[in-house]
C-alpha cells in the first residue's frame, strides 16, 4: 500500500542533507560549546555561532539576537512568562489571540495567579486577528501582545505586521509564535516590527528537540531555568550541538529553495481544495481561503466524524491529522469524549464538529499524483461513513419529506 504523509504541520522529515550535517557533532565533534579553551570545544563552539547566524539570516535578525531552546513551546514559555517577570514592574495586563497555542495559552495560568490579567483577542470566521481589536485591548498597563504568525489547524496568515506597528506605537512588546511558518514563508523581524519570535526545526524539515527564540537587542527576559549561563545567561544548559547545526542547515536550506517551495505547494493545495469542493458533498472548508498556509487545506463534512475519516484515510495509507497534534490526546471529564477544539469554537464551528475537523498539510516532497488519489478516494470514505451514520439518514428522510412528527 502507498503511504502518504499529509500532515507536515505536526512535523517535517529531516532533509538528507540536514542529517548529514548533524552526523559528525555526535561523535567527530564531540565538544562542549562551552569548554572552548581545548580544541574540541572550540569545534562546537563554532558550529553553534554559524548555525545562530544561518537562522538569523532566516529572519533578518542579528545573530547575537538568536536564543537557542528545546523547542517553540520552550521558546513561548520564555517569551510570555520571561516578559511578564522582567516588566511586571510596568504592567500586569498581557493581550493575545484566543486561537494560540496551548504552549502560549497555558503558560499564562500560572501569570494570572500571580496577579496578571489576560484579555484574549476575537478572531472573525476565517480565524483572522483584526487589528483593531488588538488596539482597542491595549491598556496603559498593557507590556505585552502575543498573536501567532499562522494557526497551524485552520492555516489561517494573520496581519502580523499592522498588528507590530500598533504595538510599537504604543510601546508594548509584540511575540509571535512562527513555529508554523519559519521556513515556509518569509519572516522578517525589523518589517513585522516583532520584538519576539518564536521558531521551531522540526516544523521546517530539521531535527525534534530544538527551536530559538529571537529576542531584540534591548528587550529584556528573565531566564526560566536556573544554572549555567549559556546562550546569553537566558537558557541554562549544554546546547544541543547537533541539533543547533541540523537547526542551522535547515535555516539554510529554506532560504535558498522556500519560495520555490511555497509557489509548488500553493498550486498542490489549491488543487487539494478545488478537487474536494468538487467531489464531496456537505464539505466545509475552515480558514482564510487566500491568507493560508502554502499546501493547507482544513475541512469538515456534516455527518462525518473527524476521527472515523482519519481512521479510513490511514486505512488508505494517507496520514492526516484532526485538530492541532498537541490537543489530539485531551479528552472530556467523561474521558470518552475528545475536547472541543477552541480554534475551532473561536471561529463558529458547530459545538458538535469541533472535535471532527481535518487538516491535510503538504509538504515539499509531496506530489500532484498523491494529491489526485486524495481527491479519489475521500468521497468513497465519506459515504461509508454516511451509510451507517444516524443524523445522515435522518437529513436524507427530511430531504424527501419523510420525518417523522
Amino acid at each position: 500500500m502507498r503511504k502518504i504523509f499529509f500532515d507536515h504541520i505536526s512535523t517535517t522529515p529531516v532533509d538528507e542533507r540536514v542529517l548529514e550535517a548533524m552526523l559528525p557533532y555526535f561523535r567527530e565533534y564531540y565538544g562542549n560549546p562551552s569548554s572552548h579553551i581545548h580544541e574540541q570545544g572550540q569545534y562546537a563552539l563554532r558550529a553553534v555561532d554559524g548555525a545562530r547566524e544561518k537562522v538569523a539570516g532566516l529572519i533578518g535578525a542579528t545573530p547575537d539576537e538568536v536564543i537557542f531552546t528545546s523547542g517553540a513551546t520552550e521558546s513561548n514559555n520564555l517569551a510570555i512568562k520571561g516578559v511578564a517577570s522582567a516588566y511586571a514592574h510596568r504592567g500586569k495586563h498581557i493581550v493575545v489571540s484566543e486561537i494560540e497555542h496551548f504552549s502560549v495559552l497555558n503558560a499564562l495560568m500560572p501569570l494570572m495567579n500571580r496577579g496578571f490579567e489576560v484579555t484574549y483577542v476575537r478572531v472573525d470566521e476565517t480565524g483572522l486577528v483584526d487589528p483593531d481589536e488588538v488596539r482597542r485591548a491595549i491598556r496603559d498597563d498593557t507590556i505585552l501582545v502575543s498573536v501567532m504568525h499562522a494557526n497551524a489547524e485552520i492555516g489561517t496568515i494573520e496581519p502580523v505586521e499592522e498588528i507590530g506597528k500598533l504595538t510599537r506605537e504604543r510601546g508594548v512588546l509584540f511575540h509571535c509564535d512562527a513555529a508554523a511558518t519559519g521556513g515556509k514563508i518569509p519572516i522578517d523581524v525589523n518589517r513585522m516590527n516583532v520584538d519576539l519570535l518564536t521558531l521551531s526545526a522540526h516544523n521546517m524539515y530539521g531535527p525534534k528537540g530544538v527551536g530559538a527564540l529571537y529576542v531584540r537587542d534591548g528587550v529584556r527576559v528573565d531566564p526560566l531555568l536556573d544554572g549555567g549561563f549559556q546562550e546569553k545567561g537566558l537558557r541554562a544548559g549544554t546546547e544541543n550541538v547537533p541539533g543547533i547545526v541540523g537547526f542551522g542547515k535547515a535555516a539554510e536550506i529554506a532560504i535558498d529553495e522556500m519560495d520555490a517551495d511555497a509557489e509548488r505547494l500553493r498550486h498542490l493545495g489549491k488543487a487539494l481544495w478545488d478537487g474536494l469542493a468538487r467531489r464531496v458533498e456537505h464539505i466545509h472548508f475552515t480558514g482564510h481561503p487566500e491568507k493560508r498556509l502554502p499546501g493547507h487545506v482544513s475541512f469538515w463534512v456534516e455527518f462525518a466524524e473527524g476521527e472515523s475519516l482519519l481512521i479510513f484515510l490511514n486505512l488508505n495509507g494517507v496520514m492526516a491529522a484532526s485538530g492541532s497534534a498537541c490537543s489530539s490526546n485531551l479528552k472530556a471529564k467523561d474521558e470518552e469524549e475528545l475536547v472541543a477544539s477552541h480554534v475551532l469554537k473561536a471561529i463558529g464551528v458547530p459545538s458538535d464538529i469541533c472535535t471532527g475537523s481535518i487538516t491535510f498539510s503538504l509538504g515539499k516532497w509531496n506530489t500532484r499524483e498523491e494529491v489526485d488519489y486524495v481527491i479519489d478516494i475521500m468521497p468513497g470514505i465519506v459515504k461509508r461513513l454516511w451509510d451507517i451514520s444516524p443524523a445522515y439518514a435522518d437529513y436524507i428522510r427530511q430531504q424527501s419529506g419523510g420525518q417523522k412528527s
